[in-house]
């Protein structure tokens, strides 16, 4: 890909599913928003990973916005859906909401975009190969 080229609003995929932890908390009880972070970056690093089918690096967070905290014992769920994939980087909009305990709603509580660099064995930039064009 020379250029980069929009992704169908369609991609979006569940990437991740955790069960939030007492050891995951912070000073409040409430989980700790570095261990949400950390949850959307795998998630994210998972579905760029096969994108760029091979290594990728976070190369930045934007726009990492908080809407509710995150308990103990709530099932997290981290949806991505890939923007736009340029020619050696994809970026991604990242959402996270959670599911109480015995309960059938989920709710959003973050959102943020990420951007990933595929990178080689050197851990230099690389391109993104063309899935078409395999």
């Amino acid at each position: 890909m020379s250029d980069p080229v929009p992704v169908s609003a369609d991609a979006r995929q569940l990437a991740i599913r955790a069960i939030a932890m007492p050891a995951d908390t912070n000073a409040n009880g409430d989980i700790f928003g570095g261990w949400l972070m950390s949850q959307m970056d795998m998630a994210a690093g998972a579905v760029a990973a096969r994108v760029a089918r091979g290594r990728v690096a976070t190369v930045a967070v934007d726009a990492m916005s908080f809407h509710e905290p995150v308990k103990v014992g709530d099932e997290v769920t981290v949806y991505a859906d890939v923007v736009r994939i340029g020619r050696t980087s994809i970026r991604m909009a990242i959402e996270a909401h959670r599911r109480p305990r015995g309960e059938d709603v989920s709710a959003l509580v973050t959102r943020g975009v990420f951007t990933f660099v595929a990178i080689d064995d050197e851990g230099r930039p690389r391109p993104i190969v063309d899935p078409g064009a395999m």
